[in-house]
């Protein structure tokens, strides 16, 4: 996915506190980035949209409660937890480290995720008391479960859709990573429990909110018409793209991850 992300971005929305950190080119395949998100609790009408990305987060709660949760992928919008979250640091995975550096499947957590054991990766909740020391040990811990040997096709599998954000057909695609369609329809079945059709979907969705961040809310990438941008848009965020680009009380919480201009 081409949306542009600074390094280290700090963005204020109301009382909300957003840190974005991207990983070293060593782990770009396998980690989309670090985050961190205080004071969750003021956020009382957040909304969580797809972002094609798997979350691992460390949480504290109001009441001072630590624990650490694996998150599958969002198909659809959703309020956010009322667990009275105060604050979490996150690693965003892309879907080759479930196979290379989770070395799970999370067919089974669509829309849903799962409370890890206690002290997962050797994470406590002395971890959130600096992101920058968080996003070091993150790094760190991930280099040594990093398999070896990577299937070079499925690394070009993912890079060439992020590249295009997900337009393209699962024949090109098959043709150009000599991968079957069979195969590659089962492998996203197996690790992520959607298809590549929808996975490639929220792809192109997430791309759209730059423009609509910018208040472009006629479809710029590959949809047929106006009312199929529409309609794939309020699918997946709940509402219309004027809507979204309204953003009231800044509960789309994923425009967060765009700078300021």
């Amino acid at each position: 996915m081409n949306i542009t992300y600074c390094r280290n971005c700090i963005r204020m929305s109301s009382s909300l506190q957003y840190h974005f950190k991207k990983p070293a080119e060593q782990l770009a395949d396998f980690v989309f980035g670090f985050s961190s998100l205080n004071n969750i609790s003021d956020c009382k009408e957040g909304v969580i949209i797809p972002n094609g990305r798997i979350d691992l987060l460390l949480c504290r709660t109001t009441d001072g409660r630590f624990f650490i949760v694996l998150m599958g992928l969002e198909t659809q919008p959703k309020t956010m937890p009322q667990q009275n979250i105060s604050m979490f640091f996150s690693i965003s995975f892309n879907p080759l480290s479930l196979e290379y550096i989770l070395d799970e499947s999370i067919a089974e957590l669509v829309n849903n995720g799962k409370e890890l054991p206690e002290k997962f990766w050797g994470f406590r909740e002395e971890d959130l008391n600096n992101f920058e020391d968080f996003c070091s040990k993150a790094s760190d811990v991930i280099k040594k479960h990093l398999s070896n040997s990577i299937d070079e096709r499925k690394r070009n599998l993912f890079r060439l859709i992020f590249d295009v954000n997900g337009e393209i057909s699962i024949k090109e695609l098959s043709e150009t990573i000599h991968w079957s369609e069979r195969q590659i329809n089962r492998y996203f079945t197996k690790y992520l429990g959607v298809t590549l059709k929808m996975y490639c979907k929220i792809l192109r969705f997430q791309k759209s909110l730059e423009y609509i961040k910018d208040g472009i809310l006629s479809p710029q990438l590959n949809f047929s018409d106006q009312s199929h941008f529409i309609k794939d848009v309020k699918k997946l965020s709940g509402v219309s793209p004027k809507e979204l680009f309204k953003n009231d009380n800044d509960r789309f919480l994923q425009f967060l991850v765009f700078p300021k201009k």
